[in-house]
C-alpha cells in the first residue's frame, strides 16, 4: 500500500495507464481491427504523465486534447447542419487538429513497462 499522497497519486496514473492499454487490447481483439493511435481528450489530456504512461504501456503514441472535445463536436455538428461549416468527418477532425492545441506522446522502447501477465502473476487466457 503506497505510504504517501504522492506515491498514492502514482498508484492510481500507473493504474489508469495499464487499464487504457487493456481497453486497446480488447478493443483489438473484439473487432479484428488495428488501433495506431490513442486520443486522450477532456482533463485527462493536461496530464502529462498520464499520457506518457499510457504511451509507454501501449506502446502506441498518444494525441492528448482538444480538453474541450464534447463542446467542440458539438459546436461542429451544430455549425455543419446549419451550413455554416461543411465536410466530411475527416474534414472537420481535420479543422479540429488546425485550430486546437495537440500534443503528441511517442512510446518510449526502454520505459520498461511489466506486462499485464507480469502484473497479474499469471498467464492471460486467449479469449476467442
Amino acid at each position: 500500500m503506497p505510504e504517501t499522497r504522492a506515491r498514492i497519486v502514482r498508484c492510481v496514473i500507473d493504474s489508469l495507464a495499464l487499464a487504457h492499454r487493456a481497453a486497446i487490447e480488447d478493443a483489438r481483439r473484439l473487432t479484428g481491427r488495428a488501433v495506431d493511435t490513442i486520443h486522450i481528450v477532456g482533463g485527462g489530456s493536461h496530464n502529462a504523465l498520464l499520457c506518457r504512461l499510457t504511451a509507454d504501456a501501449c506502446g502506441l503514441p498518444v494525441v492528448a486534447g482538444p480538453v474541450e472535445a464534447t463542446s467542440i463536436g458539438n459546436v461542429l455538428v451544430q455549425a455543419r447542419a446549419d451550413g455554416v461549416v461543411s465536410g466530411t468527418l475527416a474534414d472537420l477532425r481535420a479543422l479540429v487538429r488546425r485550430t486546437q492545441h495537440l500534443e503528441r506522446y511517442e512510446p518510449r522502447p526502454d520505459a520498461g513497462i511489466p506486462s499485464t501477465e507480469t502484473l497479474l502473476g499469471r498467464p492471460v487466457p486467449a479469449e476467442g
